[in-house]
């Protein structure tokens, strides 16, 4: 209870940084397709023919850190592109019907959405990009739909947990099994998944985080940015409980996906059922997620074309593991790399 209390205080501060002007500044868009846990958006008024793209954020926090304001909105510049852009916004599930695992967040309910862009797009395959957990569904889907994929982007997403390079993994060590801290809560509370990373890598979810903020000081349009992601960190809700539990064991304690072991529905799959071509973005000096946390998940992958970009951070991001999406170096080198590359593979 005083987990779920923290939650609704953390949320009534980051409507103080909402009523201060520091609320997102999101592009317009349209409901699509709505069941529970999941609105699809459509954004833009006027469709373009081009090729669709489905962004898939991690199922923690809300979705518009990917279109936090029109200068910094992985959004737009993919409607910049001719992209048809469609994103997967994850809403709290409710308590009577939570029971809801990786299978539903990467399989069922991303197909909910392709089947939905392809009657409004009438495009039958699509671009799938994740952040973070978001590119472990995007990862499964591709990897469960090979036919109707074009390509796979994967942005500072863990997929490979191994000992020495996971910051969490310490901690899975040294608790008991996930299924019973998720019994306690049945949702787990976003309070209490904060206080974890905390704990885990404190220099990454907290000092870098201050110091950001003092770096941020001197420039107007960065102190923005880094409030506007301040407030975004506040916008959390719980996670059902078998997704918890599924994600520390099957992934962070098992590393049962990297090993090709990973079962969603009847299907057990790795990063050899990957066949679609790959973007990989790591970022050398995180902590969160680290290069090995994703490296060798992009080497062993099937995809016959693939491209790794290193993303080497921002001021003004607030937490640097979501820098590849707000920062500015990221708007101006790693999107246009890899819209360049999107652009040779259609060539």
């Amino acid at each position: 209870m005083a987990l779920k209390n923290m939650d609704r205080s953390r949320q009534a501060r980051g409507k103080l940084f909402e009523r201060a002007g520091y609320g997102p500044q999101e592009t317009p868009f349209t409901v699509l397709h709505s069941e529970p846990g999941l609105n699809l958006r459509r954004f833009g008024d006027e469709q373009p023919d081009g090729p669709a793209v489905l962004l898939v954020p991690a199922p923690i926090k809300r979705s518009y850190i990917w279109d936090l304001e029109p200068q910094i909105s992985v959004v737009r510049r993919w409607m910049e592109q001719g992209y048809r852009v469609y994103l997967a916004e994850w809403t709290p599930v409710p308590d009577e019907d939570d029971d809801f695992g990786l299978g539903d967040y990467g399989d069922r309910l991303l197909s909910a959405c392709q089947r939905a862009i392809e009657v409004d797009s009438g495009k039958p395959t699509l671009t799938i990009a994740g952040h973070s957990l978001g590119g472990i569904l995007a990862a499964i889907y591709s990897c469960l739909h090979p036919e109707q994929v074009n390509a796979t982007i994967l942005l500072e997403s863990p997929l490979h947990f191994e000992q020495g390079h996971c910051c969490f993994r310490p901690l899975v060590k040294a608790t008991p099994h996930a299924g019973e801290v998720a019994d306690s809560f049945r949702q787990v509370p976003g309070a209490f998944l904060n206080l974890m990373s905390a704990i885990a890598e404190p220099t990454a979810f907290q000092w870098e985080r201050m110091a950001d903020r003092w770096l941020s000081l001197g420039n107007p349009q960065a102190m923005a940015t880094h409030l506007r992601v301040e407030r975004w960190t506040h916008d959390e809700f719980a996670l059902p409980g078998r997704l918890f539990t599924e994600l520390v064991e099957s992934l962070y304690r098992n590393d049962e996906f990297m090993q090709g072991q990973l079962q969603i529905g009847e299907r057990r799959i790795g990063p050899q059922d990957l066949r679609a071509p790959l973007v990989s973005v790591v970022d050398p000096r995180s902590k969160v997620i680290p290069e090995a946390a994703l490296v060798p998940f992009h080497e062993a992958a099937a995809s016959e074309r693939k491209c790794l970009l290193h993303y080497g951070g921002d001021i003004g991001v607030n937490l640097q593991h979501v820098g590849v999406l707000v920062g500015d170096s990221a708007h101006t080198r790693i999107w246009p790399a890899i819209f360049r590359w999107l652009g040779e593979a259609r060539d």
